[in-house]
């Protein structure tokens, strides 16, 4: 068996020139706390506010609460499966979800995933989680009444559909009845 020094140059030369070419660059985290639906991590520097995050048990979060020695992840999952030291990965994706007609009669996880049985959505396009609200000009006037069946809401403090209303009141006083009974009212 007779090696030669040109063969062995050669061939370390090709290996230098490979090494590192596949190598994967990720910029990971260790969970601190968990509780709650939030993990609290470690080491997440460059982490964007809404980037879908992935804890080593492959259960999904998202980073909201930048803070500068750590980051709060809400988490789209099961904490049970989170534990304090585990390994969290960045994405570098934003959260998003779909939004269309095919999510009607179809029921989803938290992040949009069918869990129904009934296969993939179709007819769905995909839409950030946090986006910022229309302005008051683009906004479609309301034109539609809504009624709450509750006469002296629906003539003294008219709502229309697509506002929002705030039901404040002391404890059991009736906020979740008049919540309640505007839902079984709608048709």
């Amino acid at each position: 068996m007779d090696i030669r020094a040109a063969e062995i140059s050669a061939i370390l030369k090709e290996q230098i020139a490979n090494f590192g070419s596949d190598a994967e660059v990720a910029e990971v985290g260790r969970v601190l706390s968990v509780g709650d639906g939030i993990a609290r991590v470690h080491g997440l520097d460059e982490v964007q506010a809404g980037e879908m995050v992935e804890f080593e048990s492959g259960v999904k979060g998202m980073a909201l609460n930048l803070e500068s020695d750590n980051v709060g992840i809400v988490i789209f999952g099961d904490d049970r499966s989170i534990k304090e030291g585990d390994v969290v990965r960045r994405t570098a994706a934003i959260v998003d979800t779909p939004v269309g007609m095919g999510l009607l009669g179809r029921v989803v996880d938290a992040l949009g995933n069918p869990i129904d049985g009934k296969g993939p959505l179709k007819k769905v396009e995909r839409s950030r989680v946090e986006v910022k609200a229309p302005g008051i000009m683009p906004r479609k006037s309301v034109h539609e009444p809504m009624q709450t069946g509750l006469k002296a809401i629906d003539s003294l403090i008219p709502v229309g559909r697509g506002q929002r209303e705030l039901i404040i009141g002391d404890r059991q006083t009736g906020k979740t009845a008049i919540a309640v009974d505007t839902f079984i009212n709608q048709k």
